[in-house]
């Protein structure tokens, strides 16, 4: 099982396509080392949802998601509102899951706690 330092430590590699989506065993085997996210039924998706105090912090969770997946290129379905933000990836060129998708859950992870610094 990958673990989670490495996963986040690792950088999403744009997807052109024609490449395997991960079978349902690797799917489960990279599931566990993302605390938190769960594997969708045919192991076509991950998702969380994150849980806040208040719409304020959902609302900067959010745009940290949003900047990170930018960054790498690799952009999520999000979702949130007043105490929550739900994260749900899965790269749309295989119709499956790619290490792309873990490797941003792990790092999604890692925001968790951050606080906004304004720059």
């Amino acid at each position: 099982m990958t673990d989670q330092a490495t996963l986040a430590a690792k950088t999403c590699v744009p997807c052109k396509g024609g490449v395997p989506r991960l079978d349902p065993d690797q799917a489960r085997d990279l599931i566990g080392g993302v605390e938190g996210w769960e594997l969708n039924d045919d192991a076509t998706r991950i998702s969380r949802t994150f849980k806040f105090k208040d719409f304020a912090e959902a609302q900067a969770f959010a745009s940290r998601v949003g900047e990170l997946a930018e960054a790498q290129f690799h952009h999520p379905e999000i979702t949130f509102g007043w105490g929550y933000c739900r994260v749900e990836f899965q790269t749309r060129k295989i119709r499956g899951l790619h290490e792309n998708d873990f490797i941003m859950a792990a790092k999604m992870n890692g925001l968790v706690g951050r606080r906004d610094t304004g720059s």
